[in-house]
C-alpha cells in the first residue's frame, strides 16, 4: 500500500491541493495527515474541510501543536505573529471545524507504523526531533518499525540499527530510499504549507509498505496566490 504522508499544512490550501493532486498521480491508496492543519495561512476552514473529507474515507489524522493552540488560550509558547494568526483562525473557524480539531488524537498506530506530529516520546510536549538523540527517543517510544512525523518543517530520514545507533540521512526529492524492517526508522516528512529551507515548493512523502521504501517530494504550487490571501486577510506579512 502506498501512503501519502502530509504534515504542517498550516492553512495553505494551494499547497495542499498541489500535494494531493501529485499523490493521486502516483497511485496513492491511503493518506496520513500528521498535524498542524492550521496556523500561518489564510484558508484554515477549507483545509480542515478537505482533510475531514479524507478522514471520512479512512485517512489517518493526528493533532499538531497549532491545532491544539487554536482551541485554547495557551499561545505563550508561540511567536507573536503565530499567536496573532491563531487568534484570527479561532474567530473564522466554524464550531464543526473546531470540533474536528478537538477530536484528533495525538498519535495513531497502524500495524508496525506510528504517526505523530512531534516526538512519540511525550507527544503532548511538542518537542522537536532535530538531533539523532531526539530521533532515537522518539523511535524507542513509538515501539514501531516505522515512525512518521512532522513539526520541524524539514525532510530528514533517521534510522536506528539493532545495535542502537541512530543516524540521519538527507533525502534527494524524487529518489526512493529502501527502509528494510531489520532497522527502525523515523521519517520527518517536511511541510506542505510552510517549508523553511528557502525553497517554497511544498514538501511531503510517500511510503510504500510493500516495497519497504519511502520517497520524499517537493511540489511547486501557486505560492503567490497563497501569499495574496494572507495579505487580504490582514495576517502578519512575514
Amino acid at each position: 500500500m502506498r501512503i501519502a504522508l502530509l504534515s504542517d499544512i498550516h492553512s495553505n490550501l494551494e499547497a495542499l491541493r498541489a500535494c494531493l493532486e501529485h499523490a493521486r498521480g502516483r497511485d496513492v491508496e491511503r493518506y496520513a495527515f500528521l498535524g498542524d492543519l492550521v496556523g500561518y495561512g489564510a484558508d484554515p476552514g477549507a483545509v480542515i474541510d478537505t482533510v475531514a473529507e479524507y478522514a471520512e474515507k479512512g485517512a489517518i489524522v493526528v493533532k499538531g501543536n497549532h491545532d491544539q493552540a487554536v482551541l485554547t488560550n495557551r499561545l505563550a509558547q508561540l511567536s507573536d505573529g503565530a499567536a496573532d494568526v491563531l487568534e484570527w483562525t479561532r474567530r473564522v473557524l466554524t464550531p464543526k471545524q473546531q470540533a474536528f480539531l478537538a477530536n484528533l488524537p495525538l498519535t495513531a498506530r497502524d500495524r508496525d507504523m506510528c504517526f505523530v506530529h512531534a516526538s512519540a516520546d511525550a507527544p503532548a510536549e511538542w518537542s522537536y526531533v532535530d538531533t539523532s538523540q531526539a530521533a532515537r527517543e522518539s523511535i524507542v517510544a513509538s515501539g514501531a518499525t516505522y515512525t512518521f512525523s512532522g513539526h520541524v518543517h524539514d525532510q530528514v530520514l533517521y534510522f536506528r540499527t539493532l545495535a542502537g545507533k541512530t543516524a540521519p540521512f538527507r533525502p534527494t526529492p524524487g529518489s526512493s530510499i529502501p527502509m528494510p524492517p531489520h532497522r527502525f526508522w523515523l521519517a520527518l516528512v517536511g511541510s506542505v504549507g510552510q517549508p523553511r529551507d528557502g525553497n517554497p515548493a511544498a514538501g511531503y512523502a510517500i511510503f510504500d509498505d510493500m516495497a519497504e521504501e519511502v520517497t520524499f517530494y517537493r511540489v511547486p504550487y501557486d505560492c503567490e496566490a497563497a501569499a495574496e490571501k494572507v495579505r487580504r486577510a490582514g495576517l502578519p506579512a512575514w
